[in-house]
């Protein structure tokens, strides 16, 4: 009996450990604290715990050990597509989004945004990093659902061609000029540590009420320029890598410590109890091939095809952990296809926001069932993909271009190729000879999406604008000459 007895003891603490805790009852309407951190062309071959055996991210894999992780997490190839997704709930080209330049990164004005609903629900909410959906006042995040911003312009800090602050070319991702709420102020020391200081003092004040917040912290590294402090080059430079190869893996290490001490800061709080932490990128990654000791190499990709700006596994296929301590299962792998577009309904189904009868139709679902159970049904989906970035009037040459379609067990790549994602997630085995059925209902379902959505591309045809007519270039200058660009600094939270 002794040994049955240690059996079904030892049964019992798996389960408890490696499923969801209280998982009777539902996660909906129970408001939490909701920080999503995000960064930017960081793939799933740039973390310890994905198998990368040249970085060191020990918060980050800490925090993959005790989560809920979506082990087939899809997201956009670029940048701008993936966060309107977020935002609207939508696949990108249905809010207009076709690009991350060129106006075509503005997500239309009749999107009900995602932290629009959450303050309907009586929740504070927060951006800090970069935005990416439009710099022209009714575009910014001040006016669609964020009480609190600290960010960047255009797609990237210094990208002063397309939009960001013309003082930012001078010293790239150090003292950075942004904008805070309705006022453009000067920064001091490493963009990361400034976007993670100034999410933490918001929190904390945050913490001290009885509203619950969401926090978006969404970075702009490792995107390039791969620019990074000397002490997170350095140990990469004496291994001998390459400048740019030391430059992108010291943001990410630099990531890795400015997470570690967010989740320290939150237990001091006690604030893990009552909050969701989610850590996810934006698409695949970029800057593959590097050098060591002089001889060119490729560096580690999770075995996945393609990076950013690919219509691969490799250019939207994406880490994305979920921690919510007591509620959620630690150590859980869910293994069904989902995507950026279920963060919407998810996160305003846990928040218990009632959204408006008139507003964008939501492409995606809640996640809530499979984080309340990973077992439970989930049908299957078809997730189209498409890298956009067509030049102007060439949109219908474009449609099968850096194009796909997913579904649990397929992906069908630029009308062509198609692979058994669930027994080829390396994308090697081309099957379409095999499988003349799949490709035509899948070709069918893309020729309707793709009909379906071209009148909702808002932005097509455009004119370009110049560098110094961009919005925050005009903005910088009236400011300045009005009454300059003071320095701002987040509210120090170790005291």
């Amino acid at each position: 009996m002794k040994p049955l007895k240690f059996i079904k003891i030892t049964l019992l603490l798996l389960l408890a450990n490696c499923s969801v805790i209280g998982q009777n009852k539902s996660l909906k309407n129970t408001k939490p604290n909701i920080i999503l951190v995000m960064t930017d062309d960081q793939g799933m071959g740039d973390l310890a715990c994905m198998g990368n055996q040249v970085l060191k991210t020990p918060n980050i894999d800490a925090f993959y050990e005790k989560s809920t992780r979506f082990t087939d997490f899809q997201v956009s190839p670029t940048c701008a597509p993936t966060r309107a997704a977020l935002m609207s709930g939508n696949r990108p080209f249905e809010v207009g989004v076709t690009h991350t330049i060129l106006q075509r990164e503005r997500m239309s004005q009749d999107v009900f945004t995602m932290p629009q609903a959450l303050q309907s629900a009586g929740y504070k909410t927060g951006l800090f990093g970069k935005w990416h959906l439009g710099d022209e006042e009714e575009y910014l995040p001040t006016n669609r659902g964020f009480d609190e911003v600290l960010m960047h312009g255009g797609g990237g800090i210094g990208q002063t061609r397309y939009g960001d602050f013309p003082a930012n070319e001078e010293n790239l991702y150090f003292d950075n000029v942004l904008l805070h709420n309705e006022t453009i102020v000067k920064t001091k020391g490493f963009c990361t540590d400034v976007f993670f200081d100034a999410a933490m003092a918001w929190i904390k004040k945050e913490n001290e009420t009885d509203a619950p917040y969401f926090a978006y912290v969404a970075l702009n590294a490792p995107h390039a320029p791969l620019v990074a402090p000397e002490k997170y080059k350095k140990r990469f430079l004496d291994l001998g890598y390459d400048q740019g190869t030391a430059g992108r893996y010291g943001m990410i290490e630099n990531i890795d410590d400015n997470f570690g001490k967010m989740m320290q800061k939150l237990e001091s709080w006690n604030a893990l109890e009552n909050t969701l932490v989610i850590f996810m990128t934006d698409n695949g990654a970029t800057h593959l091939k590097g050098s060591l000791n002089g001889k060119k190499i490729s560096h580690f990709n999770a075995n996945l095809r393609g990076g950013k700006n690919s219509p691969f596994e490799g250019g939207t296929h994406v880490p994305a952990f979920w921690y919510w301590k007591g509620k959620l299962g630690t150590g859980v792998d869910i293994d069904k296809l989902v995507s950026h577009i279920d963060l919407y309904q998810t996160f305003t189904e846990i928040a218990g926001a009632e959204l408006p009868k008139k507003m964008q139709k939501l492409s995606g679902r809640s996640l809530l069932p499979l984080i309340e159970n990973p077992n439970a049904d989930w049908s299957d989906r078809e997730l189209f993909v498409h890298c956009g970035r067509w030049k102007d009037g060439e949109r219908e040459q474009a449609k099968f271009q850096k194009a796909a379609v997913r579904t649990q067990q397929w992906r069908f790549d630029n009308n062509k190729e198609l692979f058994d994602i669930s027994v080829d997630p390396s994308e090697k085995n081309n099957v379409a000879a095999e499988h003349p059925e799949v490709i035509a209902e899948l070709q069918k379902s893309y020729n309707q999406w793709w009909d379906k959505v071209k009148p909702l591309m808002v932005n097509e045809g455009l004119p370009k604008v110049a560098p110094e007519d961009q919005p925050f270039a005009k903005r910088y200058k009236k400011q300045l000459k009005e009454y300059g660009i003071p320095s701002w600094a987040p509210k120090n939270t170790d005291k």
